[in-house]
């Protein structure tokens, strides 16, 4: 079965990559390895690689650089030019150039570069080579040639006629189109054919006898638009394999083709044999291609899935993805698992249509897609273990040279644990950045305290469904009756003055309006005898605003502390503190003169009281309501940054001293409202961030103090004790205490490698390298992000990135505690081994997590060789596959896993 798996392969890689074969190039960093044998065309050419220049020949002449002109058939002038870093030999008799030390030829659209070039002006013959370096005696300076507007090819000799562009090449190493010929000899007929002889043919850009992985075609011609083969075989590592075809005819089309996918074969323990990913690939045309792919068990199951890529060079490109399974895991007769997803990603580029954009981002779908087709993500754990499903389709549009831009949004959220789904349908906001209407562009000197002022501008619209089921999305009115929408306008009125020098005065006034077209009623059924204490809620229609504003002022400042030091290596720590004190004041909105609160009142029914509660009219709407309480609050928050300056080493040429931030947001705030009635000051929050390690390490923590006296009581109920918390209107201090400790966090992530302990070096940002890649590179781009354990960096000998997370939380009455461990790596074993691992480690319960896996890679250059294993937890299994490294055959690999199973029950130990 796997002899003649990969002899369809192997007539794969011949079909798809025999197109290339009539075009001879040279990778722009092509190195030999290894010296190839040099076959010279006479034994004369031999000797005079060692000649030396011979100034007492008389037919002998030498030159650095030279012209001779020669007549075209046309009449028009053609120039041969040459020249050489070391000598040139000239025979008057024979009319023969020697040109030795990086000679150079060129002749119409014809170059030529090589350690040694004998041009033959009467036989219009040019042959060129290498030379013996006599230190190394390796075989250096091979020839380099270029026509027109072909890619140059290396050869190890070759001989050309440079007036009917025929020619013999020896041992060449080309590249087209990521597809590398070497070894053997091309001898060139005219401009469109080139004949074969013991090529070989492969997608590893070793030369010949290098290379890991070929096919060797033994005789053949190529043209411009196909190839005729005779015997071709198989040949790895230099080993012929006894696949081969005795002749081949293929056409060689400058354009995509289609063709069939051949699909692999397999087993799985719950769903039987399989054949999968047998497909058919349609090229529309130069911009759409489709691949259709299915997969099929021989119990019953099946996988559909249908890719369209897109692109318009320059404009924008795109694909779309809709896949489909049903899945049997359980008894026969059981009914299968039915799940489908669809991708779609969108790009435009930005220069197409100057001032607008638009860009999608789709991954929705049943939420047990990812769990039933683990096979169609390739086993993927990240994609196993995900917990949500987002998609966003965007469209922006800026007005150049107005102050107004819109955005328009389509959402999707999907939470694959509770099965619910999230739509936004659509959200639009349309802004006016802030102005300042009393100021005049051609104002002269400094503005006037009223010509600060600014005025903004924004509307937002949301249609949205919160948080509806799975199964019910589809139902009936289900869209039209938890359908919710909505329309808010926000006026931001601002003020910004330095007042004293050191002080900066800033006020502001917000005005918020929502409009919306239905709002809700309470009451209580009298009716209801089941539960006569919960009120019945009623979507009331009609269109209701709501209006509210709040008013802000405040002032801030900076001061700036310092410590010098001296005889030490810490030069001076500087603290630069700067404090904030704002008031704000917001009315009270749930007083009945607005209309935005209702009151009601339960029905007095035995052995329940009569009860009284506010609701507003608005709590369900997508922006809510206004807010009820009056606020007058004053608020005030300092925020500290702590850096150091420290001497630089003995070793540093420079001897710059260096700034370390110690410290940097370390912030208390906290509020006072004295419009409130009791327990007046809000919790006392702080927080702070640091980096170590050249910033490579980052350090956060937060938290926040209860300032009040709290009590915990006891209560009796049901034969049991509870307890509950009795807060008191007194500040803890108050009783000689420090504040309670309610909650509190830290956490630190970081990523380490060689580099960390590097100086820091700038590239180009990552947006002009995406703008300027070249199809080679979209290609492997779009390979990664499709499965990115493809890709393995070996140049980066080790890595280590962790997040370490510690949560506390103090409810008085209990309190709960995570600490956990994340860790995720790599290391080279040698140059060509790798092992990447990926675990996570709770602290507090003294156990790894489920999704703990390794890795191990051996760079084959040509081939790649992975093995992922998966020791415990719900997806347990090994996977170990060795492939092409090439793109264009990704699909060639051999791959070995163990049986998979998703059922709940898997046993995990």
């Amino acid at each position: 079965m796997k002899f003649i798996k990969l002899f369809f392969l192997f007539e794969i890689v011949l079909i798809v990559n025999v197109s290339a074969a009539s075009k001879i190039g040279i990778r722009n960093n092509y190195k030999p390895v290894i010296d190839t044998i040099i076959k010279l065309d006479t034994a004369k050419d031999k000797k005079l690689l060692k000649i030396k220049q011979s100034a007492g020949n008389k037919n002998v002449k030498t030159a650095k650089t030279d012209t001779s002109k020669r007549k075209t058939k046309d009449g028009l002038d053609s120039e041969l030019k040459f020249s050489d870093d070391d000598s040139t030999i000239t025979d008057n008799v024979h009319k023969i150039l020697y040109l030795y030390g990086k000679a150079r030829v060129k002749y119409q659209d014809v170059e030529m570069d090589a350690d040694y070039i004998r041009v033959d002006q009467k036989n219009n013959l040019i042959f060129a080579s290498g030379s013996i370096d006599p230190v190394t005696h390796r075989y250096i300076g091979r020839p380099i040639t270029k026509q027109g507007k072909d890619k140059p090819v290396e050869s190890d000799s070759l001989l050309f006629n440079y007036k009917t562009k025929k020619g013999k090449v020896y041992n060449p190493a080309s590249e087209q189109d990521g597809n590398f010929i070497s070894g053997g000899q091309v001898k060139k007929l005219n401009d469109d054919e080139a004949a074969y002889r013991n090529v070989l043919f492969s997608t590893c850009d070793k030369p010949f006898p290098e290379t890991d992985f070929g096919i060797v075609i033994t005789k053949g011609i190529g043209e411009k638009n196909r190839i005729i083969s005779g015997p071709a075989y198989l040949e790895i590592e230099g080993v012929p394999l006894p696949l081969a075809i005795p002749f081949g005819f293929f056409p060689k089309p400058d354009h995509k083709t289609s063709g069939i996918i051949l699909p692999t074969f397999g087993e799985d323990s719950q769903l039987g044999f399989y054949i999968k990913n047998l497909g058919y690939y349609l090229a529309l045309n130069d911009y759409v291609d489709f691949t259709t792919q299915g997969t099929y068990y021989s119990k019953g199951s099946y996988d559909l899935n249908e890719t369209i890529h897109y692109l318009n060079r320059y404009e924008y490109s795109g694909n779309l993805s809709l896949s489909y399974g049903s899945h049997n895991y359980g008894l026969e007769g059981d009914p299968a698992a039915k799940d489908f997803n669809i991708t779609w990603s969108h790009t435009k580029n930005p220069n197409a249509s100057p001032g607008s954009t638009f860009s999608a981002s789709v991954n929705a779908g049943t939420s047990t897609y990812y769990q039933n087709n683990a096979a169609s993500v390739g086993y993927n754990l990240n994609a196993l273990t995900q917990n949500n499903l987002s998609s966003s389709i965007s469209y922006s549009k800026q007005w150049i040279g107005t102050p107004f831009n819109l955005n328009v949004a389509l959402s999707h959220s999907q939470d694959l644990t509770a099965k619910t789904i999230t739509l936004d349908l659509p959200t639009v906001s349309f802004n006016m950045s802030t102005l300042s209407p009393f100021d005049s562009k051609d104002r002269v000197g400094e503005q006037k305290w009223y010509q600060k002022i600014t005025v903004g501008y924004s509307l937002q619209a949301e249609n949205n469904i919160n948080a509806v089921p799975e199964n019910e999305l589809f139902k009936g009115n289900t869209l039209f009756k938890r359908m919710q929408n909505g329309l808010q306008h926000q006026i931001p009125i601002g003020f910004n003055q330095t007042i004293l020098k050191y002080f900066q005065f800033s006020a502001s006034a917000n005005y918020t309006e929502q409009w919306y077209l239905q709002s809700i009623k309470e009451y209580y059924d009298r009716n209801n005898l089941i539960n006569p204490t919960s009120p019945v809620i009623d979507t009331v229609s009609g269109f209701k605003r709501a209006g509210e504003y709040t008013l802000s002022t405040g002032i801030s400042t900076k001061v700036y502390f310092r410590a010098d030091f001296k005889n030490s290596k810490l030069i001076a720590i500087r603290e630069v503190m700067t404090p904030s004190l704002s008031f704000s004041y917001h009315p009270d909105f749930s007083d009945p003169s607005f209309g935005y609160y209702k009151t009601i009142v339960s029905n007095a029914v035995i052995p329940y009281p009569v009860t009284v509660a506010n609701y507003s009219i608005f709590q369900n709407g997508v922006y809510g309501g206004p807010s009820a309480g009056r606020e007058a609050g004053l608020n005030l928050s300092i925020d500290n940054t702590i850096e150091a300056k420290v001497r630089p080493k003995a070793t540093d040429t420079s001897q710059t001293p260096r700034k370390i931030k110690l410290i940097d947001g370390l912030t208390l705030a906290a509020s006072y409202n004295f419009a409130a009635d009791s327990f007046k000051l809000s919790q006392i929050a702080f927080s702070g961030h640091t980096a170590i390690f050249h910033e490579k390490v980052n350090i956060s923590f937060s938290g926040s103090l209860n300032p009040y006296v709290t009590n915990v009581r006891d209560s009796i109920g049901g034969g049991t004790i509870h307890k509950y918390v009795q807060m008191v209107d007194r500040y803890s201090f108050q009783n000689g205490m420090f504040p309670t400790l309610t909650s509190f966090s830290i956490s630190m992530s970081g990523s380490l490698n060689p580099a960390t302990f590097q100086p820091h070096t700038t590239g180009p940002p990552v947006g002009a390298l995406v703008a300027n890649q070249t199809t080679q590179q979209a290609q492997r781009l779009a390979l990664i992000n499709s499965d990115p354990a493809a890709y393995v960096d070996f140049k980066i000998p080790w890595n280590i990135s962790f997040n370490y997370n510690f949560s506390y939380a103090n409810q008085l009455t209990s309190t709960s505690i995570a600490n956990t461990l994340m860790l995720s790596g790599d290391i080279n074993l040698t140059p060509k081994w790798k092992v990447q691992y990926t675990t996570n480690y709770d602290i507090r319960a003294k156990q790894l997590g489920s999704a703990t896996s390794f890795s191990i890679y051996r760079d084959l250059h040509c081939w790649d060789l992975s093995m992922q294993w998966l020791p415990f937890g719900y997806y347990k299994s090994y996977n170990v596959t060795l492939r092409v490294r090439s793109t264009i055959l990704q699909d060639l690999k051999l791959s070995k896993k163990s049986d998979y199973t998703s059922s709940p029950y898997y046993n995990t130990q």
